[in-house]
This record gives C-alpha cells, sequence and structure tokens, in this order.
C-alpha cells in the first residue's frame, strides 16, 4: 500500500519546489546560486593553503569561509523543514554530502587543520547533472555501481591469478638478472614485475641480459591483455544492469530523493505520492 503524504503548509511547498525542484525559474536560480557559492568556497580553501596568500589575505579568507557556511547552513535547515520526512533526507547520499559540507568548519573551533576538509563541498557539485537535466548521468553511476558489484567477485579472481603471476615472474627475473642489475631481491623483482605488467615503466629498474630482455617483452605484451580483463568485465556487468528507463526529475516531496523512473507514480525510497 502506498503511503499517503501528510498535508503540507503553502509556505512549506513553495519553500520546496524552489529548494529541491529545478523545472521552476525560482528552483534553477537557487540552485546556480548554489552551485557559484560552492565554487567559491573551494577556491577559498586553495588559495588558503598557498601560504603566501595565508599571510596576506588570511582574515579575509576565514570570514569569507564563515559566510559562506553560515548560508549553507541555513541552506540545510530549509532543505530539512520543507519535507515531511527530515530524517530519510539525511541520511540520503546527497543529505550526507551536504552535512559534510558544513561539519569542518565547525570542526575547526575544535581541531586545527579541519577546515582541509572543506574540499568535500566539490561533491556537491554534483547538483549539477540535477539543475541542467541530465539526471541520466546519475543513473549510469547508479549502473556503474551495480556493475561493479556484479563484477567484484570475478575480477577478485583474475587480481589473485595476476598477483601469482607477478610473483613468479618476479622471482624468474631475480634468477635470471641476479642482483648486480639492479634486481637486488624478490619483492624488489616483483615490483619491477608489477610496474611492467601494468605497462607504467617508471625505468628505475631494467633488464641488462638478452635473456632477461627477452622475458620482459613477454611481460610487457602479456600486461596489454590483462588490461583489457576487467574492463570486459565491467562492460558485461554493465550490459546486464543497463535499462531503458529515464529517470523522473520531480523530487519526492516528503523524503527529498530524486531519480525515480519517468512513470513512477509513487516514491520508490518512502512510498509517497510524487
Amino acid at each position: 500500500m502506498p503511503m499517503p503524504v501528510p498535508t503540507k503548509k503553502p509556505w512549506q511547498q513553495r519553500l520546496h519546489d524552489v529548494v529541491y525542484e529545478s523545472n521552476t525559474t525560482a528552483g534553477k536560480a537557487f540552485d546556480i546560486a548554489l552551485l557559484i557559492l560552492i565554487f567559491v568556497s573551494i577556491l577559498i580553501v586553495m588559495l588558503d593553503s598557498v601560504e603566501t596568500w595565508h599571510r596576506r589575505y588570511g582574515a579575509v579568507f576565514g570570514s569569507a569561509e564563515w559566510a559562506i557556511t553560515f548560508l549553507f547552513t541555513v541552506e540545510y535547515i530549509l532543505r530539512l523543514i520543507c519535507i515531511k520526512k527530515p530524517l530519510r533526507y539525511v541520511t540520503s547520499f546527497l543529505g550526507i554530502i551536504d552535512l559534510l559540507a558544513i561539519i569542518p568548519s565547525y570542526l575547526s573551533v575544535f581541531f586545527s587543520g579541519a577546515t582541509s576538509l572543506l574540499v568535500f563541498r566539490s561533491l556537491r557539485l554534483l547538483r549539477i547533472f540535477r539543475i541542467f537535466k541530465l539526471t541520466q548521468f546519475i543513473t549510469e553511476m547508479q549502473f556503474l555501481g551495480t556493475a561493479l558489484r556484479g563484477s567484484l567477485k570475478k575480477i577478485s579472481i583474475f587480481m589473485s591469478i595476476v598477483l601469482m603471476l607477478v610473483i613468479i615472474l618476479g622471482s624468474v627475473m631475480y634468477l635470471v638478472e641476479g642482483r648486480q642489475n639492479g634486481f637486488t631481491s624478490i619483492p624488489q623483482s616483483i615490483y619491477w614485475a608489477i610496474v611492467t605488467i601494468t605497462t607504467v615503466g617508471y625505468g628505475d629498474i631494467s633488464p641488462a641480459t638478452p635473456l632477461g630482455k627477452l622475458v620482459a617483452s613477454i611481460i610487457m605484451l602479456m600486461g596489454y591483455g590483462i588490461i583489457a580483463v576487467p574492463t570486459g568485465i565491467v562492460t558485461n556487468e554493465m550490459v546486464n544492469a543497463a535499462r531503458n528507463r529515464k529517470p523522473h526529475t520531480e523530487a519526492c516531496p516528503v523524503c527529498g530523493r530524486e531519480s525515480h523512473d519517468a512513470d513512477a507514480v509513487y516514491c520508490k525510497y518512502c512510498g509517497a505520492k510524487l
């Protein structure tokens, strides 16, 4: 049975349309202003980390950061009071991000250096997907998460095989090259095998003997195939997880969550009518 939506006061409904919805002029203006604040806040944190700028404008940066934190706190409170079940929003993904955006400033009062955590505010830029009607990107993120969970066991088995392979190949190179060519130990040789098989190639260790170069060439060629295998596994799981339904752009008036199916009538999280 769908859960009935508690009656909202008119001012709560108007506030909900501004804070949560982006299909109105006021809602879009609110979200764009919020994104500008996020960009400014991140810029302040980055500039304040530069010693010369900190010495010259540290007080200005601090005042501006507290002003932005105050605005974010007000915005967070508004999000809670315009929905009927604020706890559902608090425990949602975007709700946790919004909380992380304001906590570091208050923690800095008790713990020095906590302001560096303000870079978490960059995660709030995920709201840009909703503002410009690009909610399909969030849906694709959900598909990717499903694909990664589905392929975790296969990738774990594959990585175990790769681990055994680099141990064997590293041990072989230790025997072939020896200490005189930089392969001073089996762990050092395994490190070289990992760097080579992943095609990173730092060059700090390299084989010198003809046999060692032959083994290294084989490892390099194997590396291309090894890199392709996890990609194929995840891609196959993504195909299995794909759905041909577009997300619903309306936020739930009760819990504030989004990304519902296009034909959804009720919220899939709390059962309230959309």
